[in-house]
């Protein structure tokens, strides 16, 4: 599998698990320790309960959002990293744009670093 399909792979579990709003799934595919850079925050993930927690309280976001769908350009990539730039188009019109760093945990690729784009 080339590095492309990886992520195209990775990221179409990713949405499935998000539309499912099944946060153990979405959990599961953040490694651990994981960072989450939001403007003015940065959060140390030390727990994969932290990220299922957090999932579970943050349905309400995605109310109406039914199907979405990707843009995804990798801008970086090493044997053990890959930067994703990914746009997600929502059904509902809304749109996130957001930078992940997918790490090779020697059983599956997860993600280490999460941080939010401009649009």
């Amino acid at each position: 599998m080339t590095d492309n399909d990886l992520v195209l792979d990775f990221f179409h579990r990713y949405s499935r698990a998000l539309l499912a709003r099944d946060e153990k799934a979405v959990a599961a595919m953040y490694a651990v320790p994981a960072l989450i850079l939001f403007p003015g925050q940065s959060v140390v993930v030390s727990d994969a309960k932290q990220t299922e927690e957090f999932f579970a309280g943050a349905w309400g976001q995605y109310d109406g959002v039914e199907d979405t769908s990707t843009d995804i350009t990798v801008v970086a990539e090493t044997a053990h990293s890959i930067w994703a730039d990914v746009t997600w188009h929502h059904g509902n019109g809304a749109t996130e744009r957001l930078m992940y760093q997918l790490i090779d945990t020697g059983s599956r690729w997860k993600i280490a670093t999460l941080t939010p784009l401009g649009p």
